[in-house]
């Protein structure tokens, strides 16, 4: 249903740095590029992309309060260097990855350097 998921960001090669390896760990990469926006997914397959953009009504890129973008990992161990590559690439902590409950859900937070909220899991 959800074909990708748009954040903003102030400074587009700065957002391209953080998101490229994140993909790239995933299977992916981008999938559009134009001067303030790029899209990274694969076309055609399930699942939803992720875009970073600068706000085309030219206002600064702000943080929505209470969202969050999920990126389905494969396993723990993906989980854990997806957690490590945010970090690595201006990333800061929300929650180290663990699980969450009872009920197999595994999950890293971090926020991407424009603060927009993310996290990698997996349900077993």
């Amino acid at each position: 249903m959800i074909g990708y998921v748009t954040v903003g960001t102030s400074d587009i090669a700065r957002a391209a740095r953080f998101y490229d390896p994140i993909a790239a760990e995933l299977g992916t990469g981008r999938m559009m590029e134009f001067e303030n926006f790029i899209a990274w997914g694969t076309p055609g397959e399930p699942g939803a992309g992720i875009a970073a953009t600068k706000p085309f009504d030219g206002n600064p890129a702000t943080v929505g309060n209470g969202v969050m973008v999920a990126f389905e990992a494969k396993d723990k161990a993906q989980v854990d260097r997806i957690y490590a590559l945010a970090l690595a690439n201006g990333g800061t902590c929300e929650g180290p990855p663990g699980p969450r409950g009872g009920d197999g859900f595994y999950a890293g937070y971090f926020r991407d350097p424009d603060g927009n909220k993310l996290n990698a899991f997996i349900m077993a």
